[in-house]
């Protein structure tokens, strides 16, 4: 693996553990830093996944367009694209006053992005249950 891949999983995997250390968290709970770092880890891992297949991509959160461009080479992927859109929402929406996570968020989130993660590592070769 080339050293720009391997920081992308980097990233993606510090995505992960950040998520699962917010969601169990019992003091100071905040759904949307879960919420949040569910979303970059799955961000993380496309763009993994695209500089594998050396697909160019820009600077953007937006799961959708990353998913797309995965789709020549993942096309059972395209069934993920409800549960990426809603994902995507996460990367700005609760960073912000006026809206905030439920639990019930944190939970799908939680949800996706071990399922997402785990198709993700293995189509880069990688340990799906690392």
């Amino acid at each position: 693996m080339n050293e720009e891949l391997n920081e992308w999983i980097g990233k993606a995997e510090g995505g992960h553990f950040s998520a699962l250390r917010e969601y169990r968290a019992r003091k100071h709970v905040n759904n949307d830093s879960t919420c949040f770092h569910a979303q970059q880890c799955v961000e993380k891992y496309l763009k993994a996944v695209l500089v594998s297949h050396r697909i160019p991509f820009g600077k953007t959160h937006d799961l959708l367009p990353l998913l797309s461009e995965c789709l020549a080479s993942h096309p059972l992927w395209e069934s993920w694209g409800d549960d990426v859109e809603w994902l995507t929402q996460y990367s700005v929406l609760f960073r912000y006053p006026g809206e905030t996570a439920t639990r019930d968020d944190a939970r799908k989130a939680i949800r996706l992005v071990k399922a997402l993660r785990t198709e993700l590592r293995y189509a880069l070769g990688l340990d799906a249950n690392a």
